[in-house]
């Protein structure tokens, strides 16, 4: 089971950024996810919200992150720069709020990037890329693969086969990939696929919760 969500807000040099607590009932959680949105879209992403709602009756608690951009009901998001100076700001809110679990830096497509970027900086023990953009929409020769695979931490990609940023078989080599089947940048499958779109994010979602399980 979980608790009523805790919404939050922790003022950053970007501007107000919201958390959203999503904690697990009667026990002190195992340990603290923070998820970042993308650049098209906020924390009601359906990976996000599947993550929120399937976690907290593990033991792991979940924290939705939203960007000062998002918050001031801006369409645009700002310069990378701009949302790595956030996510430090808001960083010692997020640790406090552990009570000294280890927490896992994360979030989907920009916001993937945003957690590689900063999670060892930041004392983070693990990376949760969900829908990393590996590269834009067919131009597979402007890779971001070094964000990912400088992290210096345990880090899982969890990538739709569809994904037109980054198939699952066009990560490099060393990474740990969980690919999702049918599944677009943003995880919806088509009713003609082989799996659901129930069933792909439970596959998601458990595929999470064994690696944090292993991880952390």
């Amino acid at each position: 089971m979980s608790i009523t969500p805790v919404t939050e807000t922790v003022p950053t040099p970007a501007g107000d950024a919201r958390l959203t607590w999503h904690r697990p009932a009667g026990a002190p959680a195992r340990c603290v996810l923070a998820l970042g949105h993308g650049a098209g879209g906020g924390v009601e992403a359906r990976d996000l919200r599947a993550l929120a709602l399937a976690l907290p009756p593990l033991g792991h608690a979940v924290v939705l992150v939203e960007q000062p951009w998002r918050v001031a009901g801006k369409k645009v998001a700002p310069a990378p720069k701009t949302l790595d100076t956030a996510q430090r700001a808001l960083w010692e809110r997020v640790a406090a709020g552990a009570d000294g679990a280890p927490v896992v830096s994360g979030g989907r497509s920009a916001g993937a990037r945003v957690a590689c970027r900063t999670a060892r900086p930041l004392g983070a023990s693990a990376v949760l890329a969900l829908a990393f953009p590996l590269h834009p929409p067919g131009r597979p020769e402007r890779s971001r693969a070094d964000e990912l695979l400088g992290t210096g931490l345990p880090t899982l990609v969890v990538q739709g086969d569809r994904d037109p940023f980054g198939r699952p078989e066009e990560f490099p080599a060393g990474s740990e990939v969980v690919p999702v089947p049918g599944g677009d940048h943003g995880f919806a499958v088509p009713k003609s696929a082989a799996v659901g779109q129930e069933e792909a994010l439970r596959r998601l979602t458990a595929a999470v919760a064994d690696w944090l399980d292993a991880t952390v």
